[in-house]
């Protein structure tokens, strides 16, 4: 028998809250009560047939009431004559529901939020109908928002560091974790101006609202002595701002790209040549690099499919970019090596070369194997020594 339970009754409105319809009803949004909750009830069979049940289903509803009222309705049984049985359940009222649940204290929680809101900073009204269950979470934590909120309105754009605000129990590790909800709450009562709306999410959080971000850095080194920067004899590998790098220009024709360290380390000498450290997706810190438009860039990444689709993102930034030891010779060569890609890029690349392209395909094809993987730094060294000569001497291959 699948009768609604008292339990049953308690989960429906239980649903209510956590979609957080009660508490928004308190910072004005919709009111929902007096509201009928959904009732499953014996049958006339069934009243026939299992008459003790259904007079013990009846009495443990009636039990329960109280936070929620029972509408009953007359059945004319040919057996058992006339009887109440339940209609309808509803609730009448938002306080019946928090009391049902066991509410009514975090209620009073919220409510002391909102009015608090009103006061100080109305406009984040419609933040708190929208997310009140989130806003409970951050009870403890709601007045020093408004602190911050209060502030940056006082000091649009600021152009400092976040560790530089000075309020009282205001730190930046604290707004570092509220990125998210800080930047929900500035959206709403910021000025359009206050506001870079090019750029969006918790990474762009600074820029967004004007404050000082941490600077991109390069990672790069010399890989002719004759272009050394520094006056030693020591190796030159060098960290710069991605500001300080594009104001370099340096007097190289082949840069090289490559994600695993110590391949970056090891990358023997080329003239005229320089090696960069790379980081995955994304050349933020590359972009802004003008210089780097006028040299031979190759990219040696893993052979799998986030490898090409590395390379693909970045001939959006340098076209003229060239794979490195990408190929389906090399990858042959060290079928002994292979690993297996854990979560394969499946969708079209489109500046891949043809060559390229049929690799990848293989790849996301599972043509050598179920997600074949060949890390660069599994590729034998000889290979790259090999691949670098026959660059020197002009005779390499567009991928």
């Amino acid at each position: 028998m699948n009768w609604t339970t008292p339990a049953d009754l308690r989960d429906q409105v239980q649903k209510l809250w956590d979609r957080g319809l009660l508490l928004s009803a308190l910072a004005g949004g919709e009111a929902i009560f007096p509201r009928r909750l959904t009732l499953k009830g014996p049958g006339s069979r069934e009243l026939s047939e299992c008459f003790v049940d259904v007079r013990n289903w009846i009495a443990q509803l009636a039990g329960a009431a109280g936070p929620y009222r029972i509408a009953w309705r007359s059945v004319n049984h040919r057996v058992l004559g006339a009887n109440q049985i339940p209609a309808e359940i509803w609730i009448d009222s938002l306080e019946d529901a928090l009391g049902l649940l066991g509410k009514r204290r975090a209620a009073e929680k919220f409510a002391a939020l909102v009015a608090l809101t009103r006061e100080r900073q109305p406009e984040l009204i419609p933040w708190l109908t929208k997310r009140p269950l989130r806003s409970l979470e951050l009870a403890d934590d709601w007045s020093r928002l408004l602190d911050i909120v209060a502030w940056l309105r006082n000091h649009a754009r600021p152009g400092i560091y976040l560790r530089q605000i000075d309020l009282p129990g205001v730190h930046s590790k604290f707004i570092e974790g509220l990125r998210g909800v800080l930047g929900e709450l500035f959206d709403l009562v910021l000025q359009p101006q206050a506001i870079d709306a090019t750029t969006t999410g918790v990474a762009g959080f600074c820029r967004r609202y004007g404050f000082q971000d941490k600077p991109l850095r390069v990672r790069f080194r010399i890989l002719d002595s004759k272009h050394a920067l520094l006056p030693t004899n020591t190796d030159q590998d060098i960290t710069v701002t991605q500001e300080t790098f594009a104001q370099l220009n340096l007097p190289v024709a082949k840069v090289f790209i490559t994600e695993n360290e110590v391949n970056f380390l090891a990358f023997p000498p080329v003239v005229d040549g320089l090696v960069i450290f790379g980081a995955g997706y994304g050349f933020q810190n590359l972009s802004a690099v003008h210089w780097l438009q006028d040299v031979a860039i190759h990219y040696w990444g893993d052979i799998d499919t986030h490898g090409f689709a590395i390379l693909n993102q970045l001939r959006g930034t340098f076209p003229q970019a060239r794979s490195l030891l990408m190929d389906w010779q090399t990858l042959l060569v060290h079928r002994t090596l292979w690993g297996i890609d854990s979560h394969p890029e499946t969708r079209d690349l489109q500046r891949l070369s043809p060559a390229e392209t049929r690799v990848y395909n293989k790849l996301r094809q599972n043509h050598w194997g179920d997600r074949t993987r060949l890390e660069q730094e599994k590729i034998g060294f000889d290979c790259l020594v090999e691949v670098l000569e026959k660059l020197s001497r002009g005779d390499l291959e567009q991928a």
